[in-house]
């Protein structure tokens, strides 16, 4: 009876069936199409559960440490995901799953949220500043992105493998670490006020913003108790195994879902970068997609908007780099340099992400044109081939 009332209060679980099935499908040398599909739905609830056991780590070592917690583990599917596919030398898909990731916050996340909280709240006001603060950050992501993948074409030979192309990234890819790491310092220093929702409650975002400064969640947990977050049921012990074998879940389920990658793009007739762009993304992301929409639909848009945006921000200043270093110890050396298509993407999707968040109010109609945008990106890539990039 507990069991069915588990799965009856947290449906994703019902989403674990398809691990052995993903398995057997492998074994058995089932159409790779099929193994695909088993094995990419098989990593949304071990995604889940990757989150949800660092949430309730997250309560239990203090705000400081939680935020840390949560910053460095919140794409740790993703990274999982790309880790494999370096080590199989996909690197063209692992440079399109950065893309996707950007991407998809931005555009597919944001805008399904700004859809459905104003289709049920109407208009709804965030953040501004913080919004603003956030704009300009993806303004400034995207242009050191741009950086290797603009000069690339004047160093030296010009290939990605070129030493000087590599020496670029590296070093690009040191300075967004340290950015990176320079920000996590400076949300602890807590030195914003503390945001507030329409309601005139305090925000008790804790686990579930990324970066949420930790005045702001000690400010919550004392003066919103009644609206703040129920306390965890994990013990630390119980949180720690499921941390554990999550993440050796989804690691064996990329071994399984990169290795059918190849066999889907030949069989269907997709582009491996399509597959990248679109499918990685949203098969890592999936569960913490679908926190943001909830909460733009309870009419906490600051909240939403702050999942969406931070997740978009992590993949690019922490997850990007840190793939360039680990891809030199597995020797498939993966360089910053996106192409043409991939650029352009993404200066799009930031343009138009930036202008919808710049005055602090959203509206359904807004929501619906970055839902478009990412519709007509989408259908782009995939009528685009590998050979015309």
């Amino acid at each position: 009876m507990k069991i069915i009332a588990y799965l009856r209060s947290k449906p994703v679980a019902w989403l674990l069936i398809f691990i052995p099935a993903a398995i057997l499908a492998e074994l058995l040398h089932l159409s790779p199409t099929l193994v695909f599909a088993l094995s990419a739905l098989a990593v949304v609830p071990l995604a889940s559960y990757i989150g949800e056991s660092t949430e309730a780590l997250a309560h239990y070592t203090g705000p400081r440490l939680g935020g840390l917690l949560n910053a460095t583990l919140g794409n740790a599917a993703e990274l999982i995901i790309t880790i494999v596919a370096i080590r199989a030398g996909l690197l063209e898909l692992v440079k399109a799953s950065i893309t996707g990731s950007i991407l998809g916050n931005l555009l597919l996340v944001l805008g399904m949220a700004i859809l459905l909280g104003g289709i049920r709240n109407g208009r709804q006001t965030f953040d501004r500043r913080q919004a603003s603060h956030n704009a300009i950050l993806l303004v400034m992501t995207v242009l050191t992105l741009m950086v290797p993948s603009l000069f690339s074409h004047y160093i030296g030979t010009g290939l990605d493998s070129d030493p000087k192309v590599e020496a670029l990234s590296l070093g690009t890819a040191a300075v967004m670490i340290l950015l990176y790491g320079l920000g996590v310092f400076y949300s602890f220093k807590g030195e914003s006020p503390v945001m507030v929702e329409e309601s005139g409650h305090v925000l008790d975002a804790d686990a579930s913003q990324r970066n949420k400064k930790p005045a702001q969640r000690e400010i919550a947990a004392a003066e919103s108790r009644p609206h703040a977050e129920p306390q965890p049921t994990w013990s630390v012990r119980f949180s720690l195994l499921i941390l554990g074998l999550s993440t050796v879940g989804v690691a064996y389920m990329s071994e399984i879902l990169v290795g059918a990658v190849e066999p889907v793009v030949e069989a269907l007739g997709i582009s491996e970068f399509f597959i990248g762009i679109i499918f990685i993304p949203i098969i890592g992301n999936v569960a913490e997609h679908l926190v943001a929409v909830q909460v733009a639909i309870r009419n906490k848009m600051t909240l939403s908007v702050e999942i969406a945006v931070a997740s978009s921000l992590q993949i690019a200043l922490f997850v990007a780099p840190v793939l360039v270093f680990v891809s030199l110890l597995m020797g498939h050396p993966l360089t910053l340099v996106f192409n043409q298509f991939e650029l352009l993407a993404l200066i799009a999707g930031v343009l138009i992400a930036a202008l919808v968040s710049a005055d602090g109010e959203s509206n359904w109609l807004e929501g619906a044109e970055l839902l478009a945008v990412y519709v007509i990106l989408g259908l782009a890539f995939f009528l685009l081939p590998m050979a015309g990039m």
